[in-house]
Protein backbone atom coordinates (compact mmCIF):
# COMPACT_ATOMS: atom_id res chain seq x y z
CA UNK A 1 0.00 0.00 0.00
CA UNK A 2 2.97 2.30 0.81
CA UNK A 3 4.25 1.54 -2.38
CA UNK A 4 1.24 2.28 -4.80
CA UNK A 5 0.80 5.37 -2.53
CA UNK A 6 4.95 6.29 -3.31
CA UNK A 7 3.68 5.75 -7.01
CA UNK A 8 0.92 7.30 -7.50
CA UNK A 9 2.28 10.80 -5.68
CA UNK A 10 5.30 10.58 -7.82
CA UNK A 11 2.50 10.02 -11.30
CA UNK A 12 0.80 13.09 -9.43
CA UNK A 13 3.78 15.24 -9.26
CA UNK A 14 5.31 14.24 -12.80
CA UNK A 15 1.88 15.06 -14.09
CA UNK A 16 1.70 18.51 -12.55
CA UNK A 17 4.90 19.28 -13.75
CA UNK A 18 4.29 18.07 -17.26
CA UNK A 19 1.31 20.58 -17.17
CA UNK A 20 3.34 23.13 -15.95
CA UNK A 21 6.23 23.61 -18.71
CA UNK A 22 3.18 23.10 -21.12
CA UNK A 23 1.95 26.01 -19.23
CA UNK A 24 5.01 27.80 -19.73
CA UNK A 25 5.41 27.02 -23.39
CA UNK A 26 1.87 28.20 -24.31
CA UNK A 27 2.23 31.58 -22.33
CA UNK A 28 5.66 32.03 -24.34
CA UNK A 29 4.17 31.52 -27.42
CA UNK A 30 1.52 34.27 -26.98
CA UNK A 31 4.44 36.03 -25.96
CA UNK A 32 6.18 35.45 -28.90
CA UNK A 33 3.50 35.69 -30.90
CA UNK A 34 2.53 39.43 -29.57
CA UNK A 35 5.63 40.43 -29.95
CA UNK A 36 5.09 39.20 -33.84
CA UNK A 37 2.20 41.30 -34.23
CA UNK A 38 3.70 44.24 -32.66
CA UNK A 39 6.66 44.17 -34.74
CA UNK A 40 4.57 43.44 -37.86
CA UNK A 41 2.42 46.20 -37.22
CA UNK A 42 5.39 48.65 -36.96
CA UNK A 43 6.96 47.53 -39.96
CA UNK A 44 3.73 47.94 -42.26
CA UNK A 45 3.30 51.65 -40.73
CA UNK A 46 7.18 52.03 -41.44
CA UNK A 47 8.49 50.00 -44.61
CA UNK A 48 5.77 52.54 -46.97
CA UNK A 49 6.93 55.88 -45.44
CA UNK A 50 10.50 55.22 -46.60
CA UNK A 51 9.11 53.96 -50.00
CA UNK A 52 6.62 57.46 -49.94
CA UNK A 53 10.28 59.81 -49.30
CA UNK A 54 11.46 57.94 -51.85
CA UNK A 55 8.80 59.00 -54.12
CA UNK A 56 9.45 62.62 -52.87
CA UNK A 57 12.92 62.78 -53.45
CA UNK A 58 12.55 61.01 -56.95
CA UNK A 59 9.60 63.08 -57.63
CA UNK A 60 7.38 60.08 -58.06
CA UNK A 61 4.94 60.45 -55.44
CA UNK A 62 3.24 57.28 -54.40
CA UNK A 63 4.33 55.18 -57.01
CA UNK A 64 7.01 53.21 -54.85
CA UNK A 65 4.74 52.04 -52.85
CA UNK A 66 1.85 51.58 -55.29
CA UNK A 67 4.61 49.26 -57.07
CA UNK A 68 6.42 47.79 -54.61
CA UNK A 69 3.73 47.20 -51.86
CA UNK A 70 5.70 47.20 -48.80
CA UNK A 71 3.01 47.28 -46.03
CA UNK A 72 1.97 43.74 -47.62
CA UNK A 73 5.40 42.19 -46.46
CA UNK A 74 5.45 42.18 -42.79
CA UNK A 75 1.73 41.19 -42.59
CA UNK A 76 2.16 37.89 -44.73
CA UNK A 77 5.40 37.15 -43.01
CA UNK A 78 3.47 37.52 -39.36
CA UNK A 79 0.96 35.16 -40.73
CA UNK A 80 3.61 32.59 -41.59
CA UNK A 81 5.12 32.24 -38.97
CA UNK A 82 3.15 33.05 -36.44
CA UNK A 83 -0.31 31.48 -37.65
CA UNK A 84 -3.86 33.30 -38.68
CA UNK A 85 -5.09 35.57 -35.76
CA UNK A 86 -1.73 37.04 -35.38
CA UNK A 87 -1.58 37.80 -39.50
CA UNK A 88 -5.53 38.58 -39.17
CA UNK A 89 -4.85 41.75 -36.08
CA UNK A 90 -1.93 42.89 -37.69
CA UNK A 91 -3.44 43.20 -41.31
CA UNK A 92 -6.30 44.72 -39.70
CA UNK A 93 -4.24 47.24 -37.35
CA UNK A 94 -1.99 48.00 -39.83
CA UNK A 95 -3.76 50.90 -42.25
CA UNK A 96 -5.57 52.39 -39.20
CA UNK A 97 -2.90 53.40 -37.52
CA UNK A 98 -1.11 54.42 -40.65
CA UNK A 99 -3.87 56.15 -41.30
CA UNK A 100 -4.07 57.61 -38.27
CA UNK A 101 -0.20 58.91 -38.15
CA UNK A 102 0.52 59.47 -41.51
CA UNK A 103 -2.79 60.40 -43.39
CA UNK A 104 -2.67 57.07 -45.45
CA UNK A 105 -3.86 55.02 -47.09
CA UNK A 106 -6.16 57.97 -48.39
CA UNK A 107 -9.60 57.35 -46.50
CA UNK A 108 -11.66 56.22 -49.59
CA UNK A 109 -9.15 53.11 -49.52
CA UNK A 110 -8.80 52.66 -45.91
CA UNK A 111 -11.79 49.93 -45.54
CA UNK A 112 -10.20 47.98 -48.47
CA UNK A 113 -6.61 48.22 -47.44
CA UNK A 114 -8.04 47.03 -43.79
CA UNK A 115 -10.00 43.68 -45.43
CA UNK A 116 -6.86 42.81 -47.94
CA UNK A 117 -4.41 43.31 -45.55
CA UNK A 118 -6.54 41.26 -42.89
CA UNK A 119 -6.95 38.90 -45.69
CA UNK A 120 -3.63 38.58 -46.51
CA UNK A 121 -2.61 37.68 -43.17
CA UNK A 122 -5.15 35.05 -42.14
CA UNK A 123 -4.42 33.50 -45.34
CA UNK A 124 -0.83 32.91 -44.83
CA UNK A 125 -1.34 32.10 -41.46
CA UNK A 126 -3.93 29.34 -42.21
CA UNK A 127 -1.04 27.81 -44.97
CA UNK A 128 1.46 27.95 -42.20
CA UNK A 129 1.72 23.97 -41.48
CA UNK A 130 0.04 23.13 -44.71
CA UNK A 131 3.20 20.93 -46.64
CA UNK A 132 3.74 22.77 -49.50
CA UNK A 133 6.86 25.18 -50.93
CA UNK A 134 6.82 28.45 -48.93
CA UNK A 135 6.34 30.32 -52.85
CA UNK A 136 3.59 28.31 -53.09
CA UNK A 137 2.30 29.12 -49.77
CA UNK A 138 2.82 32.91 -50.73
CA UNK A 139 0.97 32.90 -53.78
CA UNK A 140 -2.34 31.49 -52.57
CA UNK A 141 -2.28 33.94 -49.98
CA UNK A 142 -1.72 36.53 -52.31
CA UNK A 143 -4.59 35.49 -54.46
CA UNK A 144 -7.14 34.70 -51.37
CA UNK A 145 -6.56 38.61 -50.07
CA UNK A 146 -7.03 39.82 -53.67
CA UNK A 147 -9.63 38.16 -54.38
CA UNK A 148 -11.58 38.94 -50.97
CA UNK A 149 -10.20 43.17 -51.95
CA UNK A 150 -12.23 42.35 -55.12
CA UNK A 151 -15.44 41.11 -53.69
CA UNK A 152 -15.60 44.00 -51.46
CA UNK A 153 -14.86 46.69 -54.25
CA UNK A 154 -17.56 44.77 -56.20
CA UNK A 155 -20.07 45.09 -53.11
CA UNK A 156 -19.36 48.71 -52.46
CA UNK A 157 -19.96 49.32 -56.47
CA UNK A 158 -22.79 47.81 -56.84
CA UNK A 159 -24.70 47.46 -53.39
CA UNK A 160 -23.90 50.62 -51.57
CA UNK A 161 -23.27 52.89 -54.65
CA UNK A 162 -20.19 54.04 -54.16
CA UNK A 163 -19.02 56.26 -56.79
CA UNK A 164 -15.60 57.26 -55.26
CA UNK A 165 -13.78 54.00 -56.02
CA UNK A 166 -14.14 52.04 -59.45
CA UNK A 167 -14.19 48.13 -60.45
CA UNK A 168 -10.71 49.24 -62.81
CA UNK A 169 -9.00 49.37 -59.02
CA UNK A 170 -8.91 46.09 -58.93
CA UNK A 171 -7.23 45.25 -62.12
CA UNK A 172 -4.79 48.37 -61.60
CA UNK A 173 -3.76 47.58 -58.56
CA UNK A 174 -2.38 44.32 -59.49
CA UNK A 175 -0.78 44.88 -62.90
CA UNK A 176 0.94 47.85 -60.77
CA UNK A 177 2.31 46.09 -57.80
CA UNK A 178 3.86 43.03 -60.18
CA UNK A 179 7.29 43.72 -59.17
CA UNK A 180 5.68 43.89 -55.38
CA UNK A 181 4.58 40.68 -55.39
CA UNK A 182 7.64 39.13 -57.55
CA UNK A 183 9.59 40.28 -54.77
CA UNK A 184 7.50 38.59 -52.22
CA UNK A 185 7.84 35.45 -53.95
CA UNK A 186 11.67 35.45 -54.11
CA UNK A 187 12.14 37.25 -50.39
CA UNK A 188 9.35 35.87 -48.38
CA UNK A 189 10.55 31.96 -48.75
CA UNK A 190 13.94 32.85 -48.00
CA UNK A 191 13.25 34.87 -45.03
CA UNK A 192 10.93 32.35 -43.34
CA UNK A 193 13.45 29.55 -44.12
CA UNK A 194 16.51 31.16 -42.96
CA UNK A 195 13.96 32.04 -39.11
CA UNK A 196 12.33 28.83 -39.11
CA UNK A 197 16.18 27.01 -39.74
CA UNK A 198 17.75 29.47 -37.26
CA UNK A 199 15.79 28.24 -34.26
Amino acid sequence: MRTYNIYRSNFIISEVLMSTKIIERNVLSLRVKALATVSAVAGAVVLPQLFHLLGSISGTGTVPGEVFLPMHLPILLVGLLAGPLAGAVSGFVSPLLSFALTGMPTAVMLPFMMIELLSYGFFAGLMRNVRMPLVGKVLFAQLAGRAVRALFIVVAVFAFSRADIQLSTVWMSIVKGLPGLCLQWAFLPLIVYRIEHSK
